[in-house]
């Protein structure tokens, strides 16, 4: 089927060009809170990470540090990259990422039954999959979580993001208007699961790997009540591995252990994955050249010491980071105000200077090697170009028209940002660019841990916001449907009819007419860049030093940062 070949070429274009950024790529870490993306990110291989022709040997034991505490470990919550990360490696969806960025059965026996138009997908589950607690996985686990993902009363903010216009009837459930039974998703019996599309989605299989889309023991969920997915001890897991020692209240590590009981166990090698967390990069070092880590983030000041070394390592990703311009606030309500504080800012020297780590200024809302069109195979970027540059005179001429519409001589601005070094370091480059540019502005920035910024992202606290978006799947839209008007994620009160009307002809009338479709894309994001809705920063990589003995450890562009199923040691 059409739409099917697309998405195949597509995911293999997208590793073409991630294994070749991987193998001449030479820099240092570098994004607005560490490693938290506001969500997520097909694979790679990190570092020398093939999944076969290794050997396990040694102790099987993995120490790890993360920037952030997990915020939760509810698969109907969880909208960052961290979540989604020990997600990805506790639980087990009908399909999971695997090499080549594509996706390989989990909980599914094989590949799914698709009716000819695309709308019914009957898939059948192995039957040898359990949880932890003993209970088989069935298909009314996944009945059970998505139903709980889009019901209203659950107040997901993923559930509606992933699912509405995706599974029939989701949008009318989502507001109020149908009940949660009539969701298009049925467990015919217990081990084969309908679903039923609202329309043909041309990248339906890969949404099936994101973490929205994991089952929950529905007897389990409801006995823990609202104690569910606290603490490791009110979670239950079918995946790889098992939680441990994790209490967000009380300590800052916790414990990945080999899950004896998943159905592929014999595939996985690593016993024990230990992970803390640390903020500070030199801390970071210091204990991965005491050999207590096998791994660490670098920022700008380390790049230089370690590259070129045998344990350094960059990662290009298609992972954009950019100022949230809350219209809430009147004088970012003003297009002149918002394009002055995007071109103000000089990113070539944020990247080159502060980050140092390979990272690129991103001048638009698409990274560049994600999607190619479907006729031309010309990659987005190169179709619409830079969009939204650096240009301090210009940035200068639209802040006085700002000034002169609002009737005043200065504003005063919030800005929230991370707590991590590099946050910080960043925050206040960006602070003090936009200060230096444009004459009268003051900007106050709260430094603020991950949990805290997603919760006022939530609630629209915020004037300015540094915010990171990694892809949920391998389409233009999932960086295009975050600035609808009614996308869950519209915190920063955005509203254009012109592109609202666009992504909604590309996600409805335009499904089966890819190049029409991708062109509606391009000029979507040309009006969203017009308006400067989001003043666009740069597109990550990432540097770390990496122990040469970890194997077999796949980098993923969607969902989690990394999957560990296949890793090992090799002494």
């Amino acid at each position: 089927m059409r739409k099917a070949n697309w998405l195949l070429l597509a995911m293999a274009l997208l590793l073409s060009v991630f294994l070749a950024a991987c193998s001449g790529g030479s820099s240092s870490e570098g994004d607005n809170s560490g490693d938290d993306t506001e969500t997520t990110e097909g694979t790679d291989t990190e570092g020398e990470g093939e999944t076969e022709g290794g050997e396990a040997s040694g102790e099987q034991v993995l120490n790890l540090l993360d920037t952030s505490q997990i915020p939760t470990m509810d698969s109907s919550h969880a909208t960052d990259a961290v979540a989604f990360q020990y997600l990805g490696e506790t639980m087990e969806g009908l399909y999971r990422l695997g090499e080549n960025a594509e996706p390989v059965p989990g909980i599914a026996e094989g590949e799914p039954e698709v009716s000819e138009d695309g709308i019914t997908w009957t898939i059948k589950l192995r039957e040898d999959a359990v949880w932890s607690n003993g209970d088989p996985v069935t298909a009314h686990d996944f009945v059970f979580a998505w139903r709980r993902a889009i019901n209203p009363d659950t107040g997901s903010e993923y559930g509606p993001f992933m699912m509405n216009d995706v599974l029939k009837n989701a949008t009318a459930i989502n507001n109020g208007e149908a009940e949660v039974e009539e969701l298009g998703v049925e467990a015919v019996s217990d081990y084969e699961l309908k679903i039923t599309l609202e329309k043909a989605v041309p990248y339906f299989h890969s949404l099936l790997t994101f973490g929205t889309y994991l089952p929950q023991n529905e007897k389990f969920v409801t006995e823990q009540g609202d104690d569910y997915a606290l603490t490791s001890e009110n979670l239950i897991f079918n995946g790889p591995f098992v939680l441990e020692d994790w209490d967000p209240k009380a300590n800052e590590q916790w414990t990945l252990k080999k899950n004896e009981d998943y159905w592929d166990a014999e595939t996985v090698q690593l016993e024990e994955i230990n992970v803390s967390v640390v903020k500070e990069t030199s801390t970071s070092v210091n204990l991965y050249d005491t050999g207590e880590v096998d791994r660490a983030s670098l920022t700008a000041e380390f790049v230089e010491q370690y590259a070129g070394t045998e344990d350094y390592r960059t990662l290009p990703e298609p992972t954009l980071f950019y100022l949230k311009m809350n219209q809430e606030n009147e004088a970012l309500a003003n297009q002149d105000i918002r394009k002055a504080i995007a071109m103000a800012i000089n990113k070539q020297d944020l990247v080159d200077v502060i980050l140092a780590n390979g990272s690129i200024p991103a001048n638009a809302a698409v990274p560049v090697d994600f999607t190619t069109h479907p006729e031309s195979g010309e990659d987005f970027r190169d179709l619409n170009g830079d969009l939204l540059t650096t240009d301090k005179e210009a940035a200068k001429e639209h802040w006085q028209a700002g000034l002169d519409a609002l009737g005043v001589d200065s504003v005063e601005l919030g800005y929230l940002g991370g707590d991590t070094e590099t946050a910080t370091e960043m925050d206040a480059y960006i602070k003090n660019q936009l200060e230096e540019t444009l004459e009268g502005l003051t900007v106050n920035i709260s430094s603020v841990p991950f949990e805290e910024r997603l919760a006022r992202d939530e609630a629209s606290d915020y004037d300015i916001q540094n915010s990171g978006w990694g892809p949920d799947y391998l389409d233009p839209s999932t960086w295009l449907n975050m600035w609808t008007s009614d996308s869950p994620y519209m915190t920063m009160n955005y509203h254009n009819e012109e592109y609202d009307a666009l992504i909604k002809e590309a996600n409805n009338e335009l499904l089966t007419d890819l190049p029409a479709r991708y062109n509606n894309f391009l000029e979507a994001e040309k009006v969203l860049m017009d308006d400067a809705a989001i003043a666009p920063l740069y597109q990550r990589s990432r540097a770390y030093l990496w122990r040469p003995s970890v194997k077999g450890v796949l980098f993923q562009p969607m969902g989690a940062d990394f999957s560990y199923k296949w890793a090992y040691i090799e002494e």
